[in-house]
């Protein structure tokens, strides 16, 4: 039997694998309309935030660089998806805020991206296995366990 070192890094290179296999998947779709995968993982960050996030908070939640990121939302502003605000705790600071035009065009990819992802994990998954990677995930990203027993895993609503 592998030692817990061995398997915690068989385990994370199953992880990387299924996520770089799921994303090519998902980048190759055509689902995305006028944005990029990467400027829908800023609209859907945006859109999850009840608040305008600074620039360096947005950066804490996606994959790319902080000069890449400012370039993408510099891009997506002058295309009226994304709206700057000053930061009425700092004067010198600005706040990044879905429009309205940012928050339809994510809720119309995002429907379509969530029944692509729905595709993917139930093709692959059980209910129990979904739970389970669910729960590690969580438990991995050191947030609580979200209780979803009592729902049926087909009749949630998705929202990647």
């Amino acid at each position: 039997m592998p030692g817990r070192d061995v398997l915690a890094n068989d385990a994370w290179e199953a992880l990387l694998s299924a996520h770089a296999l799921l994303m090519k998947q998902f980048a190759a779709e055509d689902i995305w309309g006028e944005v990029s995968m990467r400027e829908y993982d800023v609209l859907y960050t945006l859109s999850k935030c009840r608040e305008p996030l600074r620039i360096s908070e947005l950066n804490r939640h996606v994959l790319l660089s902080q000069p890449a990121l400012s370039r993408l939302v510099d891009r997506l502003a002058e295309r009226g998806l994304v709206a700057r605000q000053a930061d009425p705790a700092d004067g010198r600071g600005v706040r990044l805020a879905l429009t309205g035009a940012g928050r339809e065009l994510q809720r119309q990819v995002g429907r379509r991206h969530a029944r692509s992802v729905a595709r993917a994990m139930t093709g692959a998954l059980n209910r129990d296995e979904l739970r389970q990677l669910e729960t590690a995930c969580l438990k991995l990203a050191g947030q609580p366990a979200v209780t979803t027993a009592a729902v049926p895993v087909e009749d949630e609503e998705m929202h990647p």
